[in-house]
């Protein structure tokens, strides 16, 4: 998470050689990523949507991000 980048608030995705950006609703913004695997990322973000929200408040303020649970 970048908050420098731009707005809406986003997160990156990395797969293997695939990279991709998403809103914290699971939507795919930009990039290229397998399908089974953008469903996967769409129900984690549904899942961890608050903790979403608080880190990209956090690096708003430029504060330290709290680590969320990846996928396993």
């Amino acid at each position: 998470m970048y908050f420098d980048d731009h707005n809406p608030p986003h997160f990156h995705a990395e797969y293997q050689d695939y990279e991709a950006i998403f809103d914290f609703n699971g939507e795919l913004i930009e990039g290229d990523f397998p399908k089974r695997q953008t469903k996967l990322v769409a129900a984690w973000a549904t899942l961890h949507q608050d903790d979403l929200a608080a880190n990209w408040k956090l690096a708003k303020e430029k504060q330290t991000l709290f680590k969320i649970e990846p996928l396993r």
